[in-house]
């Protein structure tokens, strides 16, 4: 790749289509943009504190620098390690979905038309709305934009058309004969790491494509608040987060369309959901006040915009259909989680958690919803994590320690030989780690004599894979502070179900149903979360992982319009507690930064299994 002398080695790359991991967005904290600079000349630079913090003695003799600390000066020959690439990952691109009634709000109308004569002159567009009155459509009118063609187009189909309307009463496209069987949908789900689409053949529910696609904007940053923080910068800064968003979903949208055999312009219906920080960047809506209390979004209400006015390659008359928001940082993806859960719809009690960056929680049936957002952290998506990476080949998933010879077992996403560890993985070790005895409730290594138990710059560590065992050469550990970070991200969670139990008066014991959203859910190991506590003490049977609701709850908003109605009251009665504002919310996530819990009697048979004193 060719550079300006000056340019940042991290920005470089990306803007050259060689992805590089960056948790902080460049800011030279996370140290997940490793490269080595196999050749250089004299004027590569000094070290930066952050790579001096950052990197081992080891590395720097190896020739690592951080990309985002490194400005290129001179000719330099760059090796990318395995582990900080953005690689083909893990993705749950379906959810439990409930079943409506085929009812989509796009409709196409099949008419034949009489053909004008000398004593019939009733002009193009009312002999056409005439024909779809005698069809049962009384209100219906040709949109603006397709009167100049309409002439032409009814013409050239010898009379015999199919009306398209995608909001009720317009006419928005014509088609020759009857296509009345072609009536295609797509629902896009805008995650903060990828984006999931589902081509929907709206005539019969069928589904057609999923596919995903990383979300772009991570070589912004890894998580929310560092995109925002990127977007508050400048007004350009907001719009490239929008366009690379934008055009996420249009390739999604295309390639669809291609595996199907259909063009994006058959496509009359698109229904989108995504954090609130989603919807904003997709909108070019400023963030800045989602980052700063009290958190309040710039719109709330569902959303419908032409496709052409929002940059989507559908037809450009195409309805876009934006679910509601619940607050600033509980989004239309939340709002799709409780629909295609049932939850709303249940006279039984239910708690439901999509966990990630944001964890959002909800308690409640039919008689009302509370939720709220927990600020779990990065954690459990492989960030400041000494050896984390998400849920691509070669993450550890699954971790197993021999509790008398600490001999460990770990499988990898794909088989491959271990890179580094992802978020079920991590929360496997600290589960195996506490039962075996090697941390003690407080999350602090004991001293023991083992070869895998190790200090490392100063701090205790255990080894889960030897350097031999890796394809790195480099061991793969879990520190001190990995574990730390575990712990507060699993107390932050705790405690937001706490709370919210707290104020509707549940117990754990009147819960019947437990809902586990999103990817990380889906490969969470349920054994592992109840030792840690990570969700209340509740019977295994009644726990389900529901996989991506999210998108489920998409696709069934746009296949159903009752389904769309239910949104929008989803959207207009949930209740959020600010969890910042609830005066029992830090006791509570002091508490339950202890594993599983340091009150007792809120996990007798986990202190049991785990031989802990009450």
């Amino acid at each position: 790749m060719k550079a300006e002398q000056g340019e940042n080695l991290r920005l470089l790359a990306n803007a050259s289509g060689v992805f590089i991991r960056s948790e902080c967005n460049g800011d030279g904290t996370c140290g997940k943009c490793r490269v080595v600079i196999a050749e250089h000349g004299e004027s590569l630079g000094e070290l930066t504190y952050s790579e001096r913090d950052l990197l081992s003695e080891r590395d720097l003799r190896q020739g690592y620098r951080l990309a985002c600390q490194v400005y290129v000066k001179e000719n330099l020959v760059v090796r990318i390690p395995e582990e900080s690439g953005l690689r083909i990952r893990q993705v749950q691109s379906t959810g439990l979905e409930r079943k409506m009634r085929l009812n989509p709000s796009v409709e196409k109308v099949h008419v034949i038309l009489s053909e004008p004569t000398i004593s019939d002159v009733l002009p193009d567009a009312e002999r056409l709305l005439q024909a779809l009155q005698q069809d049962g459509e009384l209100t219906a009118r040709v949109d603006p934009d397709l009167l100049p063609a309409l002439p032409r187009l009814l013409r050239e189909c010898k009379w015999d058309v199919t009306a398209v309307l995608p909001t009720p009463g317009q006419v928005c496209a014509l088609e020759r004969g009857d296509t009345t069987s072609r009536l295609y949908g797509y629902a896009v789900d805008i995650g903060t790491s990828k984006l999931v689409g589902v081509l929907v053949n709206l005539s019969t529910g069928e589904t057609l494509s999923t596919l995903f696609v990383e979300n772009p904007q991570l070589v912004y940053g890894e998580d929310i608040m560092s995109r925002m923080s990127y977007a508050m910068k400048t007004h350009d800064n907001l719009l490239q987060l929008k366009s690379s968003v934008l055009g996420a979903i249009n390739q999604l949208l295309e390639r669809s369309c291609a595996d199907a055999g259909i063009t994006p312009s058959q496509i009359y219906e698109v229904v989108v959901v995504g954090n609130t920080a989603m919807h904003h960047f997709l909108l070019g809506i400023e963030s800045r006040h989602l980052a700063l209390s009290p958190y309040v979004p710039a719109v709330k209400g569902a959303l419908d915009l032409r496709a052409k006015d929002v940059g989507v390659v559908a037809h450009p008359h195409a309805n876009v259909h934006i679910l509601p928001l619940i607050a600033g940082y509980v989004g239309a993806d939340a709002v799709a989680d409780i629909l295609a859960s049932g939850m709303r719809e249940s006279d039984e009690l239910s708690l439901l958690l999509d966990i990630g960056t944001n964890t959002e929680v909800f308690v409640g049936s039919r008689d009302g919803i509370v939720s709220c957002s927990c600020a779990s952290g990065p954690a459990f998506e492989g960030a400041h994590i000494r050896q984390g990476m998400k849920a691509v080949q070669g993450a550890i998933e699954r971790v197993r320690i021999e509790a008398t010879t600490l001999n460990v077992e770990c499988v990898t996403v794909g088989g491959d030989k271990p890179v580094g560890i992802c978020g079920s993985g991590i929360l496997d070790a600290v589960a195996e780690l506490l039962k075996c005895h090697v941390i003690d409730s407080k999350g602090r290594f004991q001293k023991m004599d083992n070869k895998r138990a190790i200090e490392l710059s100063g701090d205790r560590a255990f080894v889960l894979a030897l350097g031999e065992e890796t394809s790195t050469g480099e061991p793969i550990v879990i520190t001190q502070k990995d574990i730390g970070e575990v712990q507060l991200a699993k107390a932050a969670i705790h405690a937001g179900c706490a709370v919210l139990m707290s104020r509707t008066g549940v117990e754990a014991s009147g819960l019947k149903h437990v809902y586990i959203a999103g990817s990380f859910g889906n490969y969470l190991n349920s054994s592992s979360a109840k030792l840690l506590g990570l969700i209340p003490e509740v019977p295994a049977e009644i726990i389900t992982f529901v996989g991506n609701t999210a998108i489920a709850g998409a696709k069934m908003c746009l296949s159903s319009l009752e389904a769309r109605k239910e949104a929008k009251a989803i959207g207009e009665e949930v209740t959020y507690i600010e969890l910042a504002a609830d005066p029992g919310f830090s006791k509570e996530f002091a508490a339950s930064m202890y594993l599983p819990h340091q009150d007792s009697s809120l996990f007798p048979e986990t202190f049991a299994v785990l031989g802990l004193e009450k």
